[in-house]
């Protein structure tokens, strides 16, 4: 499972990379601007960092490595896998040194944006943008989540979207359907605390489940073109009175529907609970979904998306979520031979046999099929294709200095120590804070 955690060490990264902006050691006097052509030969040396050092993901990034190698042999791709966290410290370091590698991972969202406003990340909008055959290959809404004013600058790995699973036997034993709205959501839970049941298993004990929430529900509450203007570091001010709007329904949310003292409790613990059938839903990202399927004892389950208030001032066809994906160095000498491998590595086939190993479902059209995904894993990849837009995890769209006020003032709300006007009087100081950093 991908574990979203809190991103203090941002402000840090963001410093490194206001110094690296003038150039990239590894690259010594590459030019600025990367030559992104398709080489006339598939030549030469490629240095890539994932944060794919699991054994359960690492082996096929080293397949596709090799069998790149294999058809180029004079390419030599040097892969270094490392973890989660030693990966954000390794690339503050090469960020600093000016010694980025040719490809690197990234996070969509602000995490991805710091590279590019530091002139690191290539611009690859001729390549996989809109009117590309590459950009075509793709769900719409996975380039969109690597879009930086108006250009396309990262490659999209996987998709990963968050839903709310449910228990078919919970729901037909309480008598309950599948709500459409928010207002029925509701409804549906207190009718499953009359029944005994408790109706979403909810752990916080890190934080960033409560932000999914409310992600979710900021982008159905605030006008798109506010949260994208409050999301940006330079402009963000959160003066909407929809983040309030949020942060309330949120806080019904859990009064009515979820665990108690739900700062205690761990996400794999409330997952727990719903696998054993004592709670009618969980609200889980797409990449968790293969908990279910494994399940022993068997659940009957499927998933619906945490449906939108009546009457919301934002996207009804937002969907919390996002891409992780990669970035090429704008100043590497073997550009183009980057974004060749690039290609290769997000192929049909290199796609498909993606998700049959790991559940992890694809941004590339046709990769996921009923002989290699699970038919929810299907499910969730036809309704992403319909989202009109990635809400991205607000603990990586935002500035540090936003995500972590975030953070601290849900958790506080949770406990009852702040109300959700305190909460976004919190995030209007950081948001003031990110602007006077990036300005």
């Amino acid at each position: 499972m991908k574990v979203r955690t809190t991103r203090h060490h941002w402000t840090a990264l963001l410093l490194a990379l206001a110094t690296a902006a003038c150039g990239s050691g590894g690259t010594g006097g590459a030019p600025a601007t990367a030559d992104l052509s398709a080489p006339k030969e598939k030549a030469g040396t490629l240095t890539m960092v994932t944060k794919f050092a699991d054994p359960q993901y690492a082996p096929y990034f080293e397949k596709v490595v090799a069998a790149y190698e294999q058809a180029n042999p004079k390419v030599d791709i040097k892969l270094e896998q490392v973890g989660d966290q030693p990966y954000k410290d390794k690339i503050r370091v090469l960020s600093a040194s000016r010694d980025l590698p040719d490809i690197y991972f990234s996070w969509a969202g602000d995490f991805a944006n710091k590279f590019v406003r530091a002139g690191l990340a290539a611009d690859l909008t001729g390549q996989i943008g809109p009117g590309t055959s590459w950009g075509s290959t793709f769900a719409p809404a996975a380039l969109k989540a690597f879009e930086y004013g108006g250009r396309n600058y990262g490659v999209p790995l996987d998709l990963d979207g968050k839903y709310m699973a449910y228990d078919k036997a919970v729901f037909a034993k309480a008598g309950v359907g599948v709500p459409k709205t928010f207002e029925e959501l509701l409804t549906a839970c207190d009718a499953f605390r009359k029944a005994g049941v408790q109706p979403i298993a909810f752990g916080n004990q890190y934080g960033w489940a409560a932000l999914h929430f409310v992600t979710q529900l900021n982008a159905y509450d605030v006008p798109p073109a506010t949260l994208r203007a409050d999301y940006d570091p330079a402009t963000g001010a959160f003066t909407d009175p929809g983040y309030v709007t949020a942060l309330k329904q949120f806080s019904e949310l859990v009064g009515r529907c979820g665990t108690k003292d739900a700062n205690g409790l761990s996400h794999e613990t409330a997952q727990a609970q719903f696998i054993a059938g004592k709670a009618a839903m969980h609200y889980v990202e797409s990449v968790e979904f293969e908990v279910f399927v494994k399940a022993n004892p068997p659940i009957d389950w499927d998933i619906f998306r945490l449906p939108a208030p009546a009457g919301a001032a934002g996207d009804p066809t937002a969907l919390t979520g996002a891409p992780d994906g990669f970035l090429v160095n704008a100043r590497s000498r073997n550009a183009g031979l980057a974004v060749d491998f690039l290609k290769f590595l997000s192929s049909k086939e290199n796609a498909a046999t993606m998700t049959k190993d790991f559940s992890w479902l694809s941004p590339v059209k046709g990769s996921a099929t009923s002989e290699n995904a699970a038919p929810q894993l299907i499910s969730a990849l036809d309704d992403m294709d319909k989202a009109g837009q990635f809400a991205v995890w607000l603990d990586t769209v935002t500035h540090a200095e936003v995500a972590s006020a975030y953070l601290s003032g849900v958790e506080g709300m949770l406990s009852g120590s702040r109300t959700p006007e305190q909460v976004m009087a919190g995030v209007r100081d950081a948001a003031a804070k990110a602007r006077k950093e990036v300005g």
